[in-house]
């Protein structure tokens, strides 16, 4: 593994809904025997209601500003030595500051999936706040590929397998 990889062992998964952040988190994660951590689950499990409760309730400025309390919460422990692989929501790199604090702590790797994969998984799950206007959802894909473009990794899924997509993070010249 690269130098930087080893003085902040953090492996950010970044990308659109639906990409599969949660699942090749998860596997990478394992294969590198690291703890691993979704900032959509661990917002859930800290604020006891699901993120369409929290869109719905108290809007998506609240939920940004849980979102970018977890992501610095986990950098943190990264930086203390933690090693782990943080799965983060799909509007979480958009942000510039919560791509400050990613930057010089680990590698980000965008996990790019086509539109029609993402919108066939969110058909899905009716639990998608921001999946709910077709044209809005498609809008909001294309907008945010901008931000992901920025990631140090880019990773072209494509296999259902999320082995196949873990060896090639895995063989990618940056983690090298």
């Amino acid at each position: 593994m690269n130098l930087k990889l080893k003085r902040t062992p953090g492996l950010y998964v970044v990308g659109f809904m639906a990409a599969g952040k949660t699942t090749i988190g998860r596997h990478l994660a394992h294969r590198l025997g690291w703890n691993f951590f979704d900032t959509d689950q661990e917002i859930e499990r800290g604020e006891g209601c699901s993120i369409a409760e929290i869109f719905d309730q108290r809007g998506e400025a609240e939920f940004r500003r849980i979102e970018a309390g977890v992501i610095r919460q986990h950098v943190g422990w990264i930086e203390r030595g933690r090693p782990a692989v943080l799965a983060l929501g799909g509007g979480a790199f958009a942000d510039p500051v919560n791509r400050q604090v990613l930057e010089p702590n680990g590698i980000t790797l965008w996990l790019d999936c086509s539109f029609e994969v993402v919108a066939k998984r969110v058909a899905q799950n009716p639990d998608r706040p921001l999946a709910r206007d077709p044209a809005r959802f498609a809008a909001l894909f294309e907008s945010r590929r901008e931000y992901y473009r920025m990631a140090n990794v880019h990773v072209k899924i494509e296999s259902d397998d999320p082995e196949v997509t873990v060896e090639s993070i895995l063989r990618h010249p940056v983690l090298q």
